[in-house]
């Protein structure tokens, strides 16, 4: 039986496991996958061991940038983003497996969002600096939407501190996407600190969390009028496009 699966820490909020095996038994594929909670980065090299019959692994918080010292190859739009979420095991010379690593987040994240946007929605806060907002930022600028980064601690010049987030500024980014685990169960009475009193009906917030259904980030845009979405159909559709990548 062939395996896959995820790694990260925590995993308690995942709802890959499910999604897949349920896949799996529908269309009568003999595969399994599993949860790979592991606390360390190295503590990949033991998932491997002790599991080769591994043929591919999706790459969740917080190990989407880490991962990538551990692999054989990246594809372009994750060398691109310099962050992944999928990893392909492919047979090399000799038959040595190789680990090749790519992005489907930014597929996943384009398809959800794109419906959301019209004319005015040119300019956008990635809220985050992690393996998730890089592949936002990226998805963001191929749909023509500038994005700028949100941290509390800012290192690169494309990158504003929430102190930062003015009235004009709040009129001018009419996009914001939490691409912080802010507000993910079980922490929901939490959210990113953005003046939530400067959001209004034309705003998109979008929220990559999608355990609670409604995080208060949602909740507190939606009290405003802006449009609000999860990320339920950004993991749906990333995870068809990580099946993808594992069997072409």
């Amino acid at each position: 039986m062939d395996k896959y699966g995820l790694i990260g820490y925590p995993l308690g909020h995942s709802f890959s496991k499910n999604f897949f095996n349920q896949k799996f038994a529908e269309e009568k594929i003999d595969a399994q996958y599993l949860n790979f909670e592991i606390p360390n980065i190295k503590d990949l090299k033991d998932v491997l061991s002790r599991n080769p019959e591994l043929k591919g692994l999706n790459v969740t918080l917080p190990y989407k940038e880490q991962v990538i010292p551990y692999l054989d190859n990246l594809d372009e739009t994750a060398k691109m983003i310099g962050a992944v979420n999928v990893i392909k095991f492919s047979k090399g010379l000799f038959g040595k497996t190789k680990l090749i690593g790519f992005n489907s987040d930014i597929i996943g994240f384009q398809q959800s969002i794109q419906p959301m946007l019209d004319d005015s929605h040119r300019k956008a806060l990635v809220l985050g600096t992690g393996g998730a907002s890089k592949a936002v930022y990226f998805g963001l600028k191929q749909l023509g939407v500038e994005p700028i980064f949100v941290s509390r601690h800012p290192k690169t010049d494309n990158c504003i501190a929430y102190g930062d987030i003015t009235p004009s500024l709040m009129e001018e980014y009419t996009v914001i996407v939490n691409a912080t685990p802010l507000g993910m169960y079980p922490n929901i009475d939490t959210c990113p600190d953005i003046p939530y009193s400067q959001v209004t009906d034309k705003h998109v917030l979008y929220d990559l969390i999608y355990n609670p259904d409604e995080t208060l980030f949602m909740r507190k845009g939606k009290e405003k009028g802006a449009a609000v979405k999860n990320g339920l159909e950004m993991l749906l559709l990333q995870a068809f496009a990580s099946w993808n990548i594992w069997c072409k």
